[in-house]
């Protein structure tokens, strides 16, 4: 089913970790060079800000191709289908043909594919049609073909943020099925906990090959999506007004159901947490932390009580307080090894991903010099020259 093969991405996996071990000093250029000849493949790869131009240009000449094509009435949803098709064997294409592996172009073809395509659908099956039947099972059609191909998408090309756009069109589906909200997170929750428990079945198999940081990925986005299902305070669109100091008309769910949720947004993160610490799993575990983030700040608000302008610093303090005793704690131990974990950095990535940020803050923070200190460094005034060749004075 993937469209690379085991060998080429394996090879990729081992030569972006020689590269990480060069750079920490752990291998030498002879070392490194050495092994960089026995793990050649032959994918075509670039850098992220490369990668995310051609995304960008390719998302915009296929919208404007399929622009210029598009004409109103019924056959619009039989051309956006037939684009939807033309991209999808375009990513194809590009991939077994000139070898494209995260390269921008593939990708927004694969996009365009799944947008297309739901769009088609929206306007060949829903057009005309009244409210009620749009909200019905039919309405749910486009929102359930949406998830499927993006998980096909997410299968076939290897592309995280396809899992995460079929989550997203996951969220979509109870609505067409019931009006009731309790039970919609409810429906949302289940299809999340029937994912996580698949790939946690199958995530064993690919513990030390490439897949595994894939399957790593996907499980902090399920665990993450729980979560935000189950926090109403953040997945409610009622109870998100108080953020904005809105009073709430009516109370929308049920005082049973709200402090269920309220118990489960303290019970998760740690259940997160010990399962991210005993696979040393790093995208899980900070998912966890991020769970236990949102659980210190939404909970004032999902006991009424008044918040107030200290409430982000006491949050920083305590933060700061458990980011020191954790790193002490690992660091007496021997070796500066606690279980498997230390508070040395092994790796380059981190560096690496704080070098790109850096460099894109750069970009796009404004001049730090006042107008005034610009103005007054260029009021100079020369004089006292005796040449004034070409009709200058001499005071030039």
């Amino acid at each position: 089913m993937r469209i690379y093969n085991s060998e080429s991405e394996e090879a990729l996996l081992a030569r972006s970790l020689l590269k990480d071990w060069r750079g920490e000093g752990f291998l030498s250029e002879e070392q490194y060079q050495r092994m960089e000849q026995e793990t050649v493949c032959d994918l075509r790869r670039t850098n992220i800000f490369l990668r995310l131009v051609l995304f960008l240009f390719t998302l915009l000449i296929v919208c404007a191709g399929a622009g210029m094509f598009l004409a109103e009435g019924k056959t619009t949803g039989v051309f956006l289908l037939l684009f939807a098709a033309a991209s999808y064997a375009g990513a194809e294409f590009a991939v077994s043909e000139f070898r494209l592996y995260r390269y921008g172009i593939e990708e927004a073809l694969a996009v365009c594919s799944v947008g297309f395509l739901c769009l088609g659908l929206q306007s060949t099956l829903l057009s005309g049609h009244s409210y009620s039947l749009a909200k019905g099972v039919i309405g749910s059609l486009v929102p359930a073909t949406g998830a499927i191909f993006s998980l096909w998408i997410w299968r076939r090309f290897g592309l995280s943020y396809a899992f995460l756009a079929a989550m997203i069109f996951v969220v979509f589906l109870p609505g067409h099925w019931t009006s009731s909200q309790s039970a919609q997170h409810l429906m949302v929750v289940i299809l999340y906990a029937a994912g996580l428990a698949g790939v946690v079945a199958v995530r064993p198999r690919h513990c030390f090959n490439y897949l595994n940081d894939g399957y790593s990925l996907v499980e902090a986005f399920l665990w993450l999506g729980i979560y935000l299902a189950i926090n109403l305070q953040l997945s409610s669109l009622t109870q998100l007004r108080h953020w904005w100091g809105v009073p709430l008309a009516s109370i929308e769910f049920s005082r049973p159901f709200y402090w269920t949720t309220w118990v489960l947004i303290w019970c998760l993160p740690p259940a997160i947490l010990a399962r991210g610490v005993r696979r040393k799993d790093r995208y899980v575990i900070a998912v966890g932390a991020l769970t236990a983030t949102l659980t210190l700040v939404t909970n004032k608000s999902y006991l009424d009580w008044p918040r107030h302008s200290w409430d982000p610093m006491l949050l920083g303090i305590l933060f700061m307080g458990i980011a020191l005793f954790i790193q002490r704690w690992l660091v007496s131990g021997p070796g500066g090894i606690r279980r498997g974990f230390t508070a040395t950095r092994l790796s380059g990535k981190e560096k690496q991903w704080m070098n790109a940020g850096s460099l894109v803050l750069g970009q796009l923070s404004p001049q730090l010099i006042p107008p005034s200190a610009q103005a007054g460094g260029l009021d100079v005034k020369f004089g006292g020259g005796d040449s004034g060749g070409g009709g200058a004075s001499s005071d030039f």
